[in-house]
C-alpha cells in the first residue's frame, strides 16, 4: 500500500495508471489517488470541518467547491452534525470515519483504505460497507483488511498475501469453492492461515 500510494519507492515492478507511470504522473497521479491509512495521523487541535478544509486544500480543491465537498463527504460517513467538535472529543470510531471523508473528499477515481472498519461499532460497519459498495460503482476500491467478513459481500476480487507473497487472487466465490466448500470467505481465511496462526 506504502509502494501505490507513493509513501515507498519500489525495489522492483511498476505502478501504472492508465498505461503511465505513477512517478512520471507526479502530481497528476496524487490527484487521482484517495488514501486512508491505518494509522491515525490526525491534528487533535482541528475541528473536524478544519482537518477536511486543510485535505481539501492539499488536494487543490477549487475554493468554492470546498463547502459543498464537506458537507457531502461528512453526510457520507455520519459525521455532518459533529464537524464543530475538536478531533480530540472524537471517539476512535468517529476519527475512523473521518480519515475515511478525509480520503473520499474530492471525488478521487482510486481509493485506499486500510482497516476501515477497525473500532467502528456494527451500525457503523454496515453503513461504511454500503458506501463502499458505492464508491467501487465508479472508482478502484481497495481494501486491506483483517475482518473478512466486512468484505466477502462487496468484493470483486480478493487477493490473499502470506508472510509477503501473493497466495490467492480470485473472486470469492471461486475462493471458497477451493478452500471451504458449504463455507464462507472467513473460513478460507483460516483454511490458508491456519498452521501460521497455531505455530
Amino acid at each position: 500500500m506504502n509502494i501505490i500510494t507513493d509513501n515507498l519507492n519500489a525495489d522492483t515492478g511498476k505502478i501504472l495508471w492508465d498505461g503511465q507511470e505513477s512517478n512520471v504522473l507526479g502530481a497528476k497521479y496524487r490527484e487521482i489517488l484517495g488514501y486512508m491509512p491505518q494509522g491515525q495521523g490526525l491534528y487533535n487541535g482541528f475541528t473536524a470541518k478544519r482537518f477536511l478544509n486543510y485535505i481539501a486544500v492539499l488536494k487543490d480543491i477549487p475554493k468554492e467547491d470546498i463547502e459543498n465537498q464537506i458537507e457531502k463527504v461528512s453526510k457520507s460517513v455520519n459525521l455532518q452534525d459533529e464537524l464543530g467538535k475538536k478531533i480530540e472529543m472524537y471517539s476512535g470510531g468517529m476519527k475512523q470515519r473521518l480519515l475515511i471523508a478525509a480520503a473520499i473528499i474530492g471525488n478521487p477515481k482510486l481509493l485506499i483504505f486500510d482497516e476501515p472498519t477497525a473500532g467502528l461499532d456494527p451500525k457503523e460497519r454496515i453503513r461504511v460497507k454500503k458506501l463502499m459498495s458505492e464508491l467501487a460503482k465508479d472508482k478502484i476500491v481497495i481494501i486491506a483488511t483483517h475482518i473478512v467478513p466486512d468484505i466477502e459481500n462487496i468484493a470483486n476480487e480478493i487477493i490473499i498475501l502470506k508472510n509477503g507473497v501473493l497466495k490467492e487472487k480470485d473472486t470469492p466465490e471461486k475462493l471458497i469453492k477451493k478452500y471451504a466448500k458449504n463455507g464462507n470467505l472467513e473460513d478460507v481465511y483460516m483454511n490458508i492461515f491456519q498452521e501460521q496462526q497455531w505455530h
